[in-house]
């Protein structure tokens, strides 16, 4: 029986958690961050690291106690080392570190797209239906759109975004359309109002790798409609409601959206997925041993994309994470780290934040 802390701070979402031989969730704690940068309209990095130090000892705490465990329960210690914020990264890596340092533990790093990876593979457990290996998993997220052929611990690149990550471009469009920060929730709470063929945008065609992303030319297209049309009103309308009310319902959305905004959503949540779906069914070709298709990060929650997934036949078991662990969050940090500790892969207290950690290629 191994009990692993994990420490989760790559981005904006301070995470603690200690999980026991890769599976059993003792306990889960998340700061979230997202009002002090909603104002800003993303995530300012400075402000991110400043929040990380002012959580990451009361949340350690809050896992600690919700566990029921002190030091001495524990057998290792890990945290995300990359990708991600290099001072955020760094608040949570040398936390990890002092922890080691004064208890003895042993320190465990773990790439955070890994971590993504083993949300749903510790949940796949837990349901009774195991992911089968060889897998394709596809991580999409604010800041990752990545496929990779995954077989247990090892790992090779087969696609990733040449751009924008598929998450920061719902954002983005969702930041020029009025509807704040994160704007990728709304859109996708949006679109089921919308018309998904009203704005015929065209997919990106990759030369080289066609198994990689491009979500640059579909956020410009946004811009150009945007553009082309008598909208700033009701962008100012949304702006204006954000300012009473951070948190709008869907119905005091719709009171100042306007249909032809609400087919534009649609149309541009609809292209996003079918790029998604166009790869991964891309990808599972190429792989003729692929088991299963597992599809995690914070766009795995979109309920467009779960939809889509359902009305395809993708021709073997696809795996998607909880919406709690889909986000950030330390549970896949301390589950990544559970295989590492079985065969020994222990880092030194030289162990270094890495803001552009890969995880293959």
């Amino acid at each position: 029986m191994a009990r692993i802390l994990g420490i989760e701070s790559s981005c904006d979402e301070t995470a603690a958690s200690i999980v026991e031989d890769g599976e059993r969730i003792l306990s889960s704690v998340v700061a979230s961050q997202l009002d002090v940068h909603a104002k800003y309209g993303g995530v300012v990095p400075e402000l991110a690291s400043r929040e990380h130090l002012r959580s990451i000892v009361p949340v350690v705490r809050e896992a600690m106690a919700e566990a029921g465990l002190a030091w001495p329960d524990l057998d290792a210690v890990a945290a995300t080392s990359g990708p991600g914020l290099a001072g955020s990264l760094l608040v949570g890596l040398t936390y990890a570190k002092s922890i080691c340092f004064a208890t003895g533990l042993p320190l465990i790093a773990v790439n955070h797209i890994e971590g993504h990876i083993h949300a749903v593979i510790l949940e796949a457990k837990q349901r009774g239906t195991p992911v089968e290996f060889p897998a394709l998993a596809m991580i999409v997220s604010g800041g990752h759109t990545h496929m990779f052929e995954a077989s247990g611990s090892a790992y090779k690149l087969l696609g990733r975004t040449r751009d924008d990550a598929a998450g920061e471009a719902f954002d983005k469009v969702g930041k020029l359309l009025g509807f704040g920060y994160p704007g990728g929730p709304v859109i996708d709470r949006l679109a089921p109002f919308g018309d998904p063929d009203a704005v015929p945008f065209t997919s990106a065609r990759m030369k080289g790798n066609t198994l990689d992303f491009s979500f640059s030319g579909l956020k410009t297209a946004v811009l150009r409609w945007v553009e082309s049309h008598p909208m700033q009103e009701g962008i100012e309308a949304r702006k204006a409601l954000l300012r009473v009310n951070p948190r709008p319902t869907d119905g005091e959305w719709l009171a100042v959206t306007s249909q032809d905004v609400l087919d534009l959503v649609a149309s541009f949540q609809h292209s996003v997925v079918e790029q998604l779906l166009r790869h991964a069914l891309g990808a599972t070709s190429l792989m003729e041993n692929a088991k299963s298709l597992v599809i995690s990060g914070g766009v795995a929650c979109n309920s467009g994309l779960r939809a889509a997934v359902t009305q395809r036949t993708i021709g073997m078991p696809v795996h998607f994470p909880s919406f709690g662990l889909s986000t950030d969050n330390a549970v896949m940090i301390a589950a990544a780290a559970f295989v590492k500790f079985a065969q020994g892969e222990f880092a030194g207290f030289d162990c270094a934040a890495e803001p552009n950690l890969i995880l293959a290629k």
